[in-house]
């Protein structure tokens, strides 16, 4: 089943992951004052209400403390968590409709709604240890079922993603570390990380001696992992893996095979218009 719940999530993934791409939401959080970082971390802690900015540092784990501190409170003096919310909603309504016409009004969009809603819903109590899950667990849900559909596969995003910040921390990875082995492992490029999680190139070569001290990358100028790294990184994915096939286990290899077949094409439409580098990643 752990095989089933990895590729289950991985053909929604999309649905959640295209609104922090989507121009309605960049250009919504722009009139509220933000710039698209503050945006950023607002909008997906605001569930949280307004916290010190260490505990969204710790929550959001790979990106320089610096930016996200920077970024919090530039938010809150601006603006407040009800209006981030709702903020948030309203642009995924807006670009769902816009990508998807038709389609979210149809009966198959309702359908895969109310099963990913009820894998979400099997996993609600499952809070210990999953901070950012169990603010977003705790939120109203939607009625509308685009946003529905939204607002599951964001519960399972952040369940998974609390699961895989314990995954690292047993592993013994800092927040840079933990970039520099996804990079390694050849999933996206090293640049594109560490300019998005805004680290200098002096921190992020650390990070890289720090690995290479410790036998999980090799001394080449592109570091590669050595067979000790690479297997430590594997165990990593199993953990996560393992710590987050509760809720697709409760729906079963027919209902998953079920849900994958009806998103899919909404995935892909949404990841063609707003993320088109996760196709190209896949092919």
């Amino acid at each position: 089943m752990i095989e089933t719940a990895r590729q289950t999530w991985r053909v929604a993934e999309p649905i959640h992951g295209m609104i922090y791409f989507s121009p309605e939401a960049q250009a919504a959080y722009k009139d509220l004052g933000l710039s698209y970082h503050a945006g950023y971390f607002a909008s997906r802690s605001a569930a949280f209400g307004v916290v010190p900015a260490k505990v969204v540092i710790a929550t959001f784990y790979n990106f320089n403390p610096v930016l996200v501190r920077e970024s919090i409170q530039a938010a809150w003096s601006t603006t407040d968590p009800a209006a981030m919310l709702a903020t948030r909603y309203a642009a995924v309504d807006q670009t769902m409709r816009r990508v998807l016409g038709d389609a979210v009004d149809s009966p198959e969009m309702a359908r895969v709604a109310t099963l990913l809603r009820k894998a979400a819903e099997s996993i609600a109590d499952d809070v210990t240890g999953r901070p950012l899950f169990a603010a977003h667990a705790a939120l109203p849900w939607p009625t509308q079922p685009h946003v529905v559909l939204w607002h599951a596969q964001t519960l399972l995003r952040e369940h998974r993603g609390d699961a895989h910040i314990a995954a690292l921390l047993l592993a013994g990875l800092s927040g840079i570390e933990a970039l520099i082995t996804h990079a390694a492992s050849g999933a996206i490029d090293a640049e594109t990380l560490r300019k998005t999680r805004r680290w200098s190139e002096a921190e992020w070569q650390q990070g890289i001696d720090a690995l290479r001290e410790r036998d999980w990358l090799t001394s080449d100028a592109e570091p590669t992992f050595t067979p000790s790294g690479e297997a430590r990184r594997a165990e990593i994915e199993r953990r996560t893996d393992e710590n987050s096939t509760a809720a697709y286990v409760h729906l079963g290899e027919e209902a998953c095979a079920e849900v994958q077949a009806l998103v899919k094409p909404y995935s892909r439409a949404l990841a063609e218009e707003l993320m088109p580098w996760v196709l190209a990643r896949r092919s």
